[in-house]
């Protein structure tokens, strides 16, 4: 779990920290302020240190190097060195840092590095929890030999379609490790789609509808997205109080609005069990869905934040607010409420005349 991030001269961020809630975060904000950047950043902080599991003694040098790889493999920078990472402006390192409870670790890179220069670690090749990223675009479409061909040659693709590809073909776990939320996530999904995806190795997948087997490709878009969701939950990747923080940006994509509320239930279900969420979102409806669904009775948390270019500098800035009222400047709302007032507009357009 993490709980804060700062960025320093890191992509589009002149200065940004963020503090985050421990169930769900929803980022928002208008195209180039970062809403994958930040996700991105926080997601490399919380897997870089996987690599190093399990050793007695980590050098700083290791550390480093598991921090850049990570970094340029995420982000995928021009000629895969860090230091195009760096934001633009006057000279100097871009650093980040973050904490994870009891964790920390912070860096530091020049505009020329190929490698962190810098870093200062609290235990944190310790950390354990294992995070989960979701990229926008659907993978179960192109999953079959997606692996192997990004293990041989250098793909278009970053390292998060790698890491979700790589989840999903995992083995399912036994059913007693699955707690009562998770079936009833899964149950409720298989319902919705009609169907049930079957991962047969190596990526390749195939839905089931009663005695007909599908392509993959033959499927809607939105039903492989939440087919995405099941698999994760089915192979233990997301397993709330024991998996790391799920990351999802734009999970709305391609969704209809019955799939839609039913994704923002089971997202709150997974919170009230211990399970981190980060997400990106440019739809009013999944932003509203939580405002309506959350229930303060039961604890749930849903921090939103919202990312804005500064009028008088042009750099972006963060206001993060925990009630949906307070969101400032809240652009999706703004935008929808214009539509409905486009709308009333021409409606009432002949009267008076």
């Amino acid at each position: 779990m993490i709980d804060k991030l700062k960025l320093t001269d890191f992509t589009v961020f002149k200065a940004l920290e963020i503090d985050f809630s421990s169930k769900i975060n929803v980022i928002i904000g208008e195209n180039a302020t970062g809403k994958t950047h930040l996700l991105k950043a926080a997601y490399a902080l919380c897997s870089a240190n996987n690599a190093l599991k399990g050793k007695r003694e980590v050098e700083d040098s290791e550390l480093t190097d598991a921090l850049s790889e990570k970094l340029v493999n995420v982000f995928k920078p021009i000629e895969n060195k860090l230091g195009k990472l760096r934001s633009r402006g006057p000279s100097g390192d871009s650093c980040f840092s973050a904490r994870f409870i009891d964790k920390q670790i912070s860096a530091s890179f020049h505009t020329n590095s190929t490698s962190i220069k810098d870093v200062s670690s609290k235990e944190y090749e310790n950390y354990g929890w294992e995070p989960v990223f979701i990229p926008t675009k659907e993978v179960l479409s192109f999953m079959e030999g997606f692996v192997s061909l990004y293990n041989k040659y250098r793909l278009s693709f970053d390292q998060t379609y790698y890491d979700i590809c790589s989840l999903l073909d995992l083995p399912v776990i036994h059913t007693d490790q699955l707690d009562e939320k998770s079936n009833w996530a899964m149950d409720e999904i298989k319902k919705t789609i009609g169907g049930k995806f079957i991962f047969h190795g190596g990526g390749r997948v195939t839905f089931i509808v009663g005695k007909n087997e599908l392509s993959v490709n033959d499927t809607a878009e939105g039903f492989r997205k939440a087919g995405i969701l099941y698999r994760l939950l089915e192979v233990g990747a997301i397993r709330p109080g024991v998996s790391g923080t799920l990351f999802w940006d734009e999970p709305e994509a391609n969704l209809n609005p019955n799939l839609m509320k039913l994704l923002v239930e089971i997202l709150l279900e997974l919170s009230r069990k211990g399970q981190q969420i980060i997400l990106a979102t440019h739809d009013y409806v999944l932003l509203k869905w939580f405002d309506l669904l959350m229930d303060r009775s039961r604890d749930d948390h849903v921090r939103f934040h919202a990312l804005y270019f500064d009028e008088e500098s042009g750099e972006v800035k963060l206001q993060s607010t925990d009630d949906y009222l307070q969101i400032a400047p809240n652009v999706i709302d703004e935008v929808y409420a214009e539509l409905i007032n486009e709308d009333i507009d021409r409606s009432m357009g002949g009267l008076g005349k």
